[in-house]
């Protein structure tokens, strides 16, 4: 049984990721700080399902943890989720961003090194394909980052193609939604306030577009860039990125009226101007994953109707 090692493992993805490795027959272990960048509340709900599944969840950071030997004995891949997310928040916050995102990689390359784990996959963003050209392709050349959350990034994988370890994998999520996830998120908020009545904000005047990616598909994606890694010759040496997202963008304001549909309300919109550290629109070439065997699941219509059902589960005292 292989036995895979999770940084982050309370986030979203990390908790959705955990579950299916689970079932996999994967030994999964994990470490979370449990910041309080959004209600912590629900990563311990997620900790606590986790525990019940028999996953092993341990209550540490990163940047600042001394526990490497323990943490990485017998591991035979690290997964590396953990990091500050946000593009606003990074602006007004960027050695927040330096620290946990720069800093704590390095950290955790040494260890690996240090360690003998030639085997890590690693959490990168769509923003750090600025710049290119629609859709994004990991061969194209970044463009300038326009945030401290796309640059601390782009920095990590800069980071893992300069390490010694063997084999390391990027992910390029795009716009990742579903049960369970983080209330910053566009769904999330958006939800929130159609539920309770409130105005939503949509920036650009709502002229905006997005490759939307439901949680499952992205974990299904990381599981067979997981099966590839650990089936590779253990002699053979590279350092590889991929995109992960439904490969098809989607106006802003079709996913508003999906959430309205299964809310069952209108939205109370108002428009505001462009955030100079956004990306007008994303979407994801997926070529190079699909040859993993990755082909996403989930429309629009169906995840967000999942999406909204489990707000409405969860929330059900507070709507």
């Amino acid at each position: 049984m292989n036995k895979i090692f999770i940084t982050g493992i309370s986030g979203m993805i990390g908790f959705h990721l955990s579950l299916l490795l689970k079932k996999m027959n994967y030994h999964v272990v994990g470490i979370d700080n449990y910041n309080t960048y959004y209600d912590v509340n629900l990563k311990y709900d997620r900790t606590k399902i986790l525990q019940e599944s028999g996953i092993t969840v341990l209550n540490d950071d990163v940047l600042r943890t001394n526990k490497w030997s323990d943490y990485l004995n017998n591991v035979d891949c690290v997964i590396h989720l953990a990091a500050s997310v946000g593009i606003r928040h990074s602006s007004e916050n960027p050695y927040e961003y330096i620290e946990n995102n720069i800093v704590a990689t390095q950290k955790l390359i040494d260890a690996c090194c240090k360690n003998s784990i030639n085997n890590v996959i690693y959490a990168s963003t769509s923003c750090v394909q600025h710049g290119q050209k629609l859709p994004f392709k990991e061969s194209d050349n970044p463009g300038m980052q326009t945030s401290p959350y796309g640059y601390t990034k782009r920095v990590n994988e800069c980071q893992f193609l300069a390490s010694q370890i063997d084999k390391t994998v990027g992910l390029r999520f795009f716009t990742v939604y579903g049960p369970y996830g983080r209330p910053d998120m566009a769904l999330f908020d958006f939800t929130k306030h159609i539920f309770r009545e409130k105005e939503i904000t949509l920036f650009n005047n709502g002229d905006m577009k997005r490759d939307f990616t439901y949680v499952e598909d992205i974990v299904d994606g990381i599981s067979l860039v997981l099966k590839k890694i650990l089936s590779d010759d253990n002699h053979q040496k590279y350092n590889e990125i991929y995109n992960i997202g439904r490969g098809e963008s989607i106006n802003l304001m079709d996913f508003v009226r999906a959430i309205e549909k299964n809310v069952g309300k209108k939205a109370l919109i108002k428009y505001g101007e462009k955030h100079f550290a956004d990306l007008k629109e994303t979407w994801a070439d997926t070529s190079e994953i699909k040859k993993l065997g990755y082909e996403p699941k989930t429309s629009i219509e169906n995840g967000v109707e999942k999406f909204v059902n489990w707000y409405r589960e969860y929330y059900k005292g507070e709507l």
